[in-house]
């Protein structure tokens, strides 16, 4: 009897502690959509712990979803406030990966003075046109790093707090509730605004953001069983007549009538013991991913101003132990024991593979693997290129799936350039290229550049891997081109010539890792120059030219438009060689070199060139090119010429708009350069001496590439004004 009486009393506490836990209502907590003001909920969550409040069960729309699922998973407060200051919004809410981490090949795209914005073309000639402004793969590949942990666990009320989420079909537009399955895709699909973000593709359901069809789902929380539910409500409110004065805004209005319909219908049905919470967010927009911290902190004062209606929901002192140990990073680096890929894109498994550096049986490294998924979706291969982790026994897989792009994989990209030199004589380039992409499973590309105006030119290469990581490489190509050249007898032009030049080669290289290339090339050429302004007696220059040369280039810009951090380095040694045909042996170099500073808003850009032909060559044959904005300025593009070249300059600019953090952020900059340089003939006969110039500008980065208008001027009284739209440098 006495052993009994012990017993009971040890059970006591035990007993005790599991009537009230009985007695406690159980609490369901609704985190409704709302794009960026959804940050709001983690100052709600903090609220909520520090009155001891236990959560039961969780249901989210869009980036109530994104918040709710997190929380759910295990993650404290104190990391999500950390997220929501931390995380880079403009990168995770775009599909390109930093430039750092694209591919070399890709890098060399834009080194034309083509846009950025490409037309992408399919097999069968026709215009791909995405399903979204932004296909979401960052914002992909950032939940899937986050929520790593929860791969093996298929069903939400497994997770340390039993979750739901919202999304809908954007075919039938019935609403679909997720409480199972994969949930980074499953979040994604739940935030996946029309128009803006690509659907998701999911049980052969094209899924779009919960918002549309119920943004507060309280009707879902009270589904998981819940006696009490805690609201929070942060949807956009309507605007007023005279705030609707742009398209934007009336889209914008449509979107937030829809979800207030749904959101309204909701919050009516409430019952007397739940409680409602509205964070004062009025000021701020769907958009303003930069003022987290208000946001947070809105959420917080009014979830603390209603303290006294939580008394009821505190659980007593000792529970939540598992909860804690959910909550344990060490539970969110999984040892990877083998690595599987899934594709279905025009490149082979083994190109797929090559790219992912993970170590089998060492922890996840989720930074390698975010840079690596990165350099993977830069081959432009892909819509998609995402990861998850398959849990079976002790055995944890890296399953990597790569989805082909639907609206193809050819490239068309344009460009323009104009110069005016204020005094009637004027210079344009109009340029396009083509790239076909994927013509075989090792990743061989053909690219074509076309470009009329004051240069002309046609160049075409085949671009062949010699391995699935596209370290080796050959490369035949054939040029057409045609330029004016001047000839200057005593620092004076005597005559223009318009120079042509045929030609074709054979490159063979190495990549260096996404930042460099280095290339071994041959080639011949044949052409002839023609007086274009000047005394037509002058004799006509026909040639031959047979060749070799090495090429090195370094690129790790972080913008190659304006750039403002890494370095940009070229090289070109040649060799004109008569046993290859060419009609004089002479050898020429030309090197270019620009660096990118940056604090803050302010950005220093300094570089220059320098060219040497060494030995003796004809002039106009030989000669090099410069002059434009920010080469000398206040010269028309290209209207310099010599065997010889030098130029020294800093380019300073600063950003005038505040940073967006949608991919949607065009830029406005304000700048202007300082530059010195020379041209000369090794003959003595032409010497431009060390002319000084400079120039200001307004740049604008458009959505359809870089625009910037420039005035230029120098020592030699020379003045231009510059139209670029595409090549700012």
């Amino acid at each position: 009897m006495r052993c009994l009486l012990l017993f009971l009393l040890f059970l006591l506490p035990s007993l005790h502690l599991v009537a009230a836990e009985t007695a406690r209502p159980k609490v369901g907590l609704v985190l409704s959509g709302g794009a960026a003001r959804g940050l709001a909920h983690i100052g709600v969550l903090k609220a909520l712990e520090e009155q001891g409040v236990k959560i039961d069960a969780i249901a989210g729309t869009s980036m109530g979803a994104v918040i709710g699922g997190l929380y759910a998973s295990g993650y404290k407060v104190e990391e999500l406030e950390k997220l929501a200051r931390s995380i880079d919004w403009q990168q995770a809410l775009s599909d390109a990966p930093p430039r750092k981490d694209v591919p070399f090949r890709r890098k060399q795209d834009d080194r034309d003075f083509l846009v950025k914005q490409k037309l992408s073309f399919r097999d069968d000639g026709s215009l791909g046109l995405p399903l979204g402004v932004i296909q979401g793969q960052n914002l992909a590949l950032l939940l899937e790093s986050l929520l790593a942990h929860t791969s093996d666990t298929r069903d939400f009320d497994k997770l340390p707090i039993p979750f739901r989420a919202v999304a809908t079909d954007i075919a039938s537009g019935e609403k679909v509730v997720f409480s199972r399955g994969h949930l980074p895709q499953v979040i994604r699909a739940s935030m996946s605004i029309p128009a803006v973000f690509a659907p998701v593709e999911l049980d052969g359901r094209l899924l779009v953001d919960g918002g549309m069809v119920d943004n507060i789902p309280l009707d879902i929380v009270r589904q998981m069983g819940v006696d009490v539910a805690i609201v929070v409500d942060i949807g956009t409110p309507l605007r007023n007549r005279k705030q609707l004065g742009t398209v934007v805004d009336v889209l914008n209005q449509s979107i937030t009538l829809m979800t207030r319909r749904n959101s309204e219908e909701q919050l009516a049905a409430l019952h007397r013991d739940d409680i409602l919470i509205q964070p004062s967010l009025a000021s701020i927009s769907a958009t303003d991913f930069g003022r987290a911290e208000e946001m947070m902190d809105a959420g917080y004062r009014a979830t603390r101003i209603l303290d006294n209606r939580f008394a009821a929901l505190r659980p007593p002192e000792g529970s939540g132990i598992e909860l804690a140990v959910a909550r344990s990073p060490d539970q969110r680096t999984p040892i990877i024991t083998a690595i599987k890929v899934e594709n279905d894109s025009k490149v082979s498994d083994d190109v797929v593979r090559y790219y992912i550096r993970q170590t089998i049986g060492q922890p996840l490294d989720l930074g390698r693997l975010q840079t690596d998924m990165g350099t993977l979706y830069g081959l432009d291969y892909f819509d998609r290129v995402q990861y998850r982790v398959v849990h079976k026994g002790k055995d944890n897989t890296l399953v990597i799936t790569a989805r082909g792009r639907r609206g193809g994989t050819d490239y068309l990209r344009l460009g323009l350039n104009l110069s005016d030199d204020m005094r009637g004589d004027s210079a344009f380039n109009l340029g396009a290229s083509y790239r076909v992409n994927g013509i075989n499973q090792l990743g061989a590309e053909w690219l074509t550049r076309a470009q009329i105006g004051d240069v002309q030119e046609l160049y075409s290469e085949f671009y062949q891997p010699m391995d699935v990581g596209s370290r080796y490489f050959v490369a035949p190509f054939l040029e057409l081109g045609s330029q004016n050249i001047e000839a200057t007898l005593d620092n004076d032009p005597i005559a223009e010539y318009r120079l042509e030049r045929y030609g074709f080669g054979l490159n063979v290289g190495r990549q260096i890792g996404t930042s460099g290339e280095v290339r071994l090339g041959v080639g011949q050429a044949w052409g002839q120059a023609k007086v274009r302004v000047g005394d037509q007696d002058l004799p006509e220059i026909n040639f031959n030219e047979g060749y070799y040369d090495l090429k090195y280039s370094f690129d790790t810009l972080d913008n190659v438009y304006f750039p403002h951090s890494g370095e940009d380095i070229r090289l070109t040694l040649r060799q004109f060689e008569p046993a290859l045909g060419s009609d004089q042996r002479y050898r020429q170099w030309d090197l270019k070199l620009d660096k990118a500073l940056s604090s803050g808003p302010d950005t220093w850009v300094l570089g220059g060139r320098y060219g040497r032909t060494l030995d003796d060559a004809d002039v106009v044959v030989s000669s090099m090119v410069m002059g434009g904005a920010r080469q000398l300025s206040g010269f028309r593009q290209n209207s310099l010429s010599g065997q010889n070249l030098s130029l020294m300059r800093m380019v300073y600019y600063r950003r005038l708009t505040p940073r967006a953090y949608l991919p949607l952020d065009f830029p406005l900059y304000l700048g202007g350069s300082l530059e010195r340089g020379r041209v000369w003939n090794n003959d003595n006969e032409f010497d431009s001496g060390y002319i000084n110039a400079a120039s200001i500008f307004l740049g604008f980065d458009t959505p359809l590439g870089p625009l910037s208008f420039s005035y230029g001027f120098n020592t030699e009284d020379e003045k231009a004004v510059y139209l670029n739209l595409g090549q700012t440098f």
